[in-house]
């Protein structure tokens, strides 16, 4: 049996406060909506406005952040993110106890969390480069994958369970004491951060705002990396809506069917992550980013085929199974090459770039697969869905990538020239 691979003790408790965080998220998926429908009686629209402006006005927020987080201490930065999640969502047990509970105050609590996850994230993978060797990178965010697919195969289905026992606040209350212990775990690193070292000592600079966005295109890997990855996240999620309506309305699947037919495909996270190292080491980053970032884009449109009974109730669950298999090998392999061909002190700002882009074109492409249905049908908005998603392997890079960066660019070219995390979901 061999022995698991220590990364330090700082990456330990990384990882530890990650964990606790994600099954805290997990537990409260979707918690916001549910309340803003059992207790303030939401139509339909706002709901869906809750779940697309929230998470749009947050990445607006998040983004004069990026350059902030950049030259600042990244633990202090993660330690504030997590205690301005728990603060806000706080807000919302307390005002549904005192009756003033309001769709507004949804809305600001929605947004707030959107900005500070991005926030987090871009710190969070900034943080991960600094304490963990190159060679290690590769394993840390295979961890953290399996850590996040975990926890979206337990953490709904008992939310679910706490929401129908103890009332609709009660997995918000969890979410909210996650990001507390999140933090006081990020507190036990207790090593001093050295500062960021910053050439020029003014303020940011309103061109900082897109060094992120700057490095992402004009990076030879980057660019075709992260393309693929807005189109294909953004059509495997937009077709989210778009099955609940089509398993629960059109098919009748009860309710218990449909939480297992996403519930019980995470499974395979776990094994996607597992096999990184090994498939990486076998068969070279290279081979892989092209072989199963096309073998993630192939499956989707399999949902649209979903038969009623039992045998749609297997479709789905084969399905996502494989589409999770494919995404948890590849995400790993994208995070860990991603940090390595972005310099040290452009590390937030290319996650928080990342992040706000990937946010953006999942609102986008949601709200028309959901306009798409409304003129046709779901099954044909997934199925257009499907058919797009394949031809986003013609994005993938079709040749080997350089070398990494390893330090920051203060001396070097600008990032279209010189060579070029997540840690956490992105």
């Amino acid at each position: 049996m061999v022995a698991r691979r220590s990364l330090g003790r700082r990456f330990g408790w990384l990882w530890a406060a990650y964990a606790v965080s994600a099954y805290g998220s997990a537990l409260g998926f979707g918690a916001i909506p549910l309340i803003a429908l059992l207790v303030l009686d939401a139509s339909p629209a706002q709901v869906s406005a809750l779940s697309a402006v929230g998470p749009a006005v947050g990445a607006l927020i998040a983004l004069p952040l990026g350059p902030w987080v950049e030259f600042r201490r990244k633990r202090p930065v993660m330690i504030a993110m997590d205690l301005a999640r728990f603060a806000v969502m706080m807000t919302i047990p307390v005002a549904y106890a005192a009756g003033r509970l309001s769709f507004v105050q949804l809305l600001i609590v929605s947004a707030a969390v959107a900005a500070a996850k991005i926030t987090f994230q871009a710190a969070s993978g900034a943080y991960l480069k600094a304490i963990v060797r190159p060679d290690d990178l590769l394993v840390a965010n295979a961890r953290f994958e399996s850590t996040t697919w975990s926890s979206i195969a337990v953490g709904p289905p008992l939310g679910g369970a706490a929401v129908g026992l103890f009332g609709p606040v009660t997995t918000v209350v969890a979410d909210a004491l996650s990001y507390l212990l999140s933090a006081l775990g990020l507190t036990a690193i207790r090593d001093r951060e050295e500062p960021p070292r910053r050439a020029d000592r003014r303020r940011v600079r309103a061109g900082e705002l897109l060094d992120g966005w700057r490095h992402l295109l004009t990076h030879p890997g980057l660019r075709p990396l992260y393309l693929n990855q807005l189109l294909v996240s953004g059509l495997i999620m937009a077709t989210e809506p778009l099955l609940a309506v089509l398993l629960l309305g059109e098919l009748g699947f009860p309710p218990w069917q449909y939480g297992l037919a996403f519930a019980a495909p995470c499974v395979g996270g776990l094994i996607g992550s597992r096999l990184a190292r090994r498939v990486v080491a076998r068969y070279g980053r290279h081979r892989i980013l092209r072989t199963v970032g096309t073998l993630r884009a192939v499956w989707l449109i399999g949902l649209a085929f979903v038969p009623p009974g039992i045998a749609g109730l297997v479709t789905v669950i084969a399905v996502e199974v494989a589409i999770i298999i494919s995404m948890s090998l590849y995400n790993p392999v994208l995070a860990t090459y991603r940090l390595e061909h972005t310099p040290t002190d452009r590390v937030a700002r290319t996650l928080s770039a990342w992040s706000i882009s990937s946010n953006a074109c999942i609102a986008v492409l949601s709200a028309l697969g959901g306009l798409l249905a409304g003129a046709t049908s779901p099954r044909t908005a997934i199925t257009v869905a499907g058919l797009l998603i394949l031809a986003s392997p013609l994005l993938l890079p079709r040749r080997p990538d350089r070398a990494p960066v390893t330090g920051p660019t203060s001396a070097r070219p600008p990032a279209g020239v010189s060579p070029g995390a997540r840690a956490g979901n992105g």
